[in-house]
C-alpha cells in the first residue's frame, strides 16, 4: 500500500495540522510516512499545500509531480492541482469558496460540505477534522484511533479539551460521504 496525498487550501484552513495529523497517524501505525508542508510567507490566508505520503515500503522521495489523492479547499489549488491527480486517483472538495467545479472524468471526484458541516458543529475550528474524517471514509489509510493518537501529540495540551469535539467532526466528515 502507497498513498501520494496533497491537501491543498489557504493558511487557516488547518491545512498543514490536518496532513500533519495524517502523518502522525501513520507513524501510529509503523507506516512509512513523508510530510512536506508548502506555503508562502503569509501564515493566514496565504495558500497553503501539504504532500503526504504513507506507504508500507520505504519513501524514496517526498517531492511528487502527481498525487492518488487530492483533497482541495480553495479554487485556487484546484486551479493548480486538478491536473495533478493520476488517472484514476481521487478528488476530495469543498465547495465553499470554489466558483469552477473540477472537470476531469477519469478520477473519482467527491463533493464533501464540510464548511456547512462546521455550522452545525458550532465551530469553525472543526473544519479540517470534517475534511480529514470525509477523506478517511474514502480512503481509510488509518483508522480513526490512529487519527486520534496523532491529534493528541499535535494538539497542544492546553487544547486536549477539544478532542471530543475533534472526533466529532471527525465522524461528521465521514458521515458527509455519500456511497
Amino acid at each position: 500500500m502507497k498513498q501520494e496525498i496533497i491537501i491543498a487550501g489557504f493558511g487557516g484552513q488547518g491545512v498543514l495540522s490536518m496532513g500533519k495529523i495524517l502523518a502522525y497517524a501513520g507513524l501510529m501505525d509503523d507506516l512509512e510516512v513523508t510530510w512536506m508542508p508548502s506555503y508562502g510567507p503569509e501564515q493566514r490566508g496565504g495558500t497553503a499545500n501539504v504532500t503526504v505520503i504513507l506507504s508500507n515500503e520505504p519513501i524514496s522521495s517526498p517531492v511528487l509531480d502527481s498525487f492518488d489523492t487530492a483533497v482541495i479547499l480553495n479554487q485556487q489549488s484546484l486551479d493548480k492541482f486538478e491536473s495533478k491527480v493520476k488517472p484514476g486517483g481521487m478528488l476530495i472538495y469543498d465547495p465553499y469558496g470554489i466558483h469552477h467545479m473540477p472537470q476531469r472524468t477519469d478520477i473519482s471526484v467527491h463533493r464533501i460540505d464540510a464548511m456547512e458541516a462546521t455550522f452545525d458543529l458550532k465551530s469553525s475550528k472543526a473544519y479540517n477534522m470534517v475534511v480529514l474524517g470525509a477523506l478517511l471514509k474514502l480512503r481509510p489509510i488509518v483508522p480513526v484511533e490512529s487519527v486520534m493518537a496523532g491529534l493528541k501529540k499535535v494538539l497542544p495540551e492546553r487544547h486536549h479539551h477539544l478532542l471530543d469535539l475533534n472526533r466529532e467532526a471527525i465522524m461528521r466528515g465521514m458521515d458527509l460521504v455519500k456511497d
